[in-house]
């Protein structure tokens, strides 16, 4: 039950990076379409900001939960993640080629984990 929590800490955190990707992308949007004079352009950054602070600090402390190799190794789910939300929320088209590479990662992550 340790290592679930433990795992489930590291994905929500995972997660939590994720989400400065979305951050970051919306307030390119609102630039391009409003300039610097966009509220929500700021609005964006800020939040971008505030959740790498947020994610700098939790990272710490779950990455001593695992060794460094096992820890780094799971953070490529990101890029499942980035995707997911790629999709849902920026209408973006997914390709043969992104699902095999998310496949690529997700069993890369599996045999790096499976020795723990």
């Amino acid at each position: 039950m340790k290592r679930f929590k433990n795992y489930l800490q590291l994905h929500l955190n995972i997660f939590l990076f994720s989400l400065t990707g979305v951050f970051s992308k919306a307030a390119s949007v609102q630039f391009n379409e409003h300039g610097l004079s966009s509220p929500l352009l700021y609005l964006f950054l800020f939040l971008m900001v505030l959740n790498c602070g947020v994610y700098a600090l939790a990272w710490q402390m779950v990455i001593k939960k695992f060794e460094l190799s096992v820890a780094y190794a799971n953070k490529s789910v990101y890029i499942i993640w980035s995707q997911l939300w790629a999709l849902l929320i920026f209408k973006e088209s997914l390709t043969v080629t992104n699902i095999i590479g998310m496949l690529v990662v997700f069993l890369g992550v599996m045999v790096v984990s499976s020795d723990e």
